[in-house]
């Protein structure tokens, strides 16, 4: 199936609950219904979420299980098949065998498209290593009828950055549907559209949004959207547009819910920030990760205060 990349995309966060024992486990219904709620947003233009993402680095990714992932993403499936969009995970490895063999995992609990991270690896690749990685991990995605995305991520720590020619390159694979960068240098963008005009490019980092679609993104993966949905489709269809100033009051008004995106503990922060907004403190402090000094806490419920009220004035609350 031929999805469109033009638009955003949230990635969800994973909602977990205390068992009978009081042990963390995914929840996985609350966790759905997360999902169904944010892709039936529309926004001021009609447009809805054009993709899902789910156990991302805002799912609580590198804290679960291969079960556990695997059984979160099933679940998602079945959200994005009722919503007719494209369900996307992550994938990072040492070596290029253990990637094919995690996109094949993925391709069977119905995910369609991989974001694959360069390789977990203390020393850098050469480029003919780095190509190959994601060469073996196109292959296998042919082979199992999934697409891939490879993700450059040079602000993250313990990731390689992947150079420009080599993103020029794998973007001509016939299974590479689009490339995700998450840095806040959008220079990079606009080098590699000026390469290819035709090339698929999404933003991952939320204060970024307006100025990687004056780049040439056509859309990106949205931490705060999940909180704001229509603000965020409504924001991403000004920047389909052209109509710069509309947009820009957007993330203006997102600014300091979005200043979260970009700092290492962003999961905690947004995911706490999604608990407030729902009226669920408790749930949005229920994490795999870091504890929130309360401290922190006070600071992200600003923040999340600040931007819901901006956004009032401008008619974007879903």
């Amino acid at each position: 199936m031929k999805f469109n990349w033009d638009g955003v995309m949230p990635a969800v966060f994973t909602w977990l609950k205390e068992s009978k024992s009081g042990v963390l486990e995914i929840d996985l219904d609350a966790t759905q219904k997360q999902a169904a709620g944010i892709l039936k947003v529309q926004g001021k233009g009609g447009s809805r979420m054009s993709g899902l993402v789910g156990s991302g680095t805002l799912g609580e990714n590198s804290y679960l299980s291969t079960k556990q992932r695997l059984s979160l993403l099933k679940s998602l499936s079945e959200v994005a098949k009722e919503y007719n969009v494209p369900l996307i995970s992550g994938a990072a490895a040492e070596t290029k065998e253990e990637l094919a063999e995690i996109v094949e995992g993925l391709a069977k609990v119905g995910v369609d498209t991989v974001m694959v991270m360069p390789p977990k690896t203390k020393a850098v690749p050469c480029e003919k290593e780095m190509y190959e990685y994601y060469a073996l991990s196109e292959a296998t995605a042919n082979d199992v009828g999934v697409t891939i995305m490879p993700y450059n991520n040079p602000d993250a720590a313990g990731y390689h950055a992947l150079s420009t020619d080599l993103l020029l390159r794998l973007s001509v694979l016939p299974k590479v549907t689009a490339l995700k960068i998450s840095t806040i240098d959008v220079s990079i963008i606009e080098t590699l559209m000026l390469e290819n005009k035709d090339l698929k490019v999404l933003a991952g980092v939320d204060t970024v949004t307006v100025h990687a679609g004056l780049a040439g993104a056509c859309g990106g993966i949205t931490g705060v959207g999940t909180i704001f949905p229509k603000a965020s489709v409504t924001m991403q269809e000004y920047v389909l547009n052209g109509e710069w100033a509309e947009a820009n009051k957007i993330s203006q008004a997102l600014n300091s819910l979005s200043y979260l995106d970009a700092k290492p503990l962003l999961m905690e922060y947004l995911k706490l920030a999604m608990g407030i907004h729902h009226n669920d403190v408790a749930g949005g402090l229920r994490t795999f990760g870091k504890k929130l000094t309360q401290q922190q806490i006070d600071d992200v419920r600003a923040r999340y205060i600040l931007a819901k009220e901006r956004l009032e004035v401008l008619d974007l609350l879903s």
